[in-house]
């Protein structure tokens, strides 16, 4: 018999951004290392939906995922952005077979004047801001741990310098979908998208366009070709 995978559930992400002294920089926050989601690693404040985030919602998925990412944005940091504030700009299913799974809103929010941050040292212990390119060059070095999703991410706003050209660019952009598939590879393993030649047939491969992330320990490798 055919195990079911695991439901995919309800949630968001908010990546907090300010106008830094020099660039753009963005709110990471360590989670505890007991944590079995991504233990140890540097995400972006969020959770899952709550039952007390459909209320006053429009009934919309996107509406009530804007109400769970202000909630978990003030529980995991103290800090409360207003929800018209908040602009989606991707969503991200986990891949199946993994025990625990989660469909994911992304969020920008940008963050006009500089506020106190305050973490629970419980679920978060710590919180850094830092610019897009120090936080993956962090990564590259071992001394940070980063997700998929808030690795490609952050890839993709090291292409801004300031946050008005973020969030311009944005509002002027599609939302995107990641439903990624996992691939194994020596050393490590790879996820692969919807536009990549081999989403399908899992051959890495076949000639054709690419959009995959190639993760060997602390080395990642983003790859999207037409």
């Amino acid at each position: 018999m055919t195990s079911q995978p695991a439901p995919a559930r309800p949630s968001a992400s908010v990546v907090i951004a300010r106008h830094g002294a020099d660039a753009l920089e963005i709110l990471m926050l360590r989670r505890n290392q007991n944590i079995a989601f991504h233990g140890g690693a540097w995400v972006f404040p969020g959770g899952r939906v709550d039952d007390a985030d459909h209320a006053g919602a429009d009934g919309t998925e996107l509406d009530v995922a804007r109400r769970a990412a202000v909630r978990e944005t003030r529980e995991e940091t103290g800090l409360a952005p207003a929800p018209h504030s908040l602009l989606p700009f991707a969503h991200w299913t986990t891949p199946v077979g993994l025990p625990k799974r989660f469909a994911t809103w992304f969020f920008l929010a940008p963050l006009g004047e500089n506020a106190a941050v305050t973490v629970d040292n419980d679920e978060i212990i710590d919180y850094r801001w830092m610019t897009p390119a120090a936080t993956l060059a962090a990564h590259a070095a071992g001394e940070i741990d980063l997700p998929a999703p808030t690795y490609v991410t952050l890839l993709r706003f090291s292409n801004y310098a300031s946050l008005d050209t973020l969030v311009a660019a944005l509002a002027a952009s599609d939302i995107e979908r990641f439903v990624p598939r996992v691939v194994k590879v020596d050393g490590g393993r790879c996820t692969v998208y919807e536009e990549d030649v081999a989403y399908e047939s899992l051959d890495l491969e076949r000639p054709g366009p690419r959009h995959r992330l190639i993760m060997c320990g602390n080395e990642f490798s983003y790859l999207r070709e037409p």
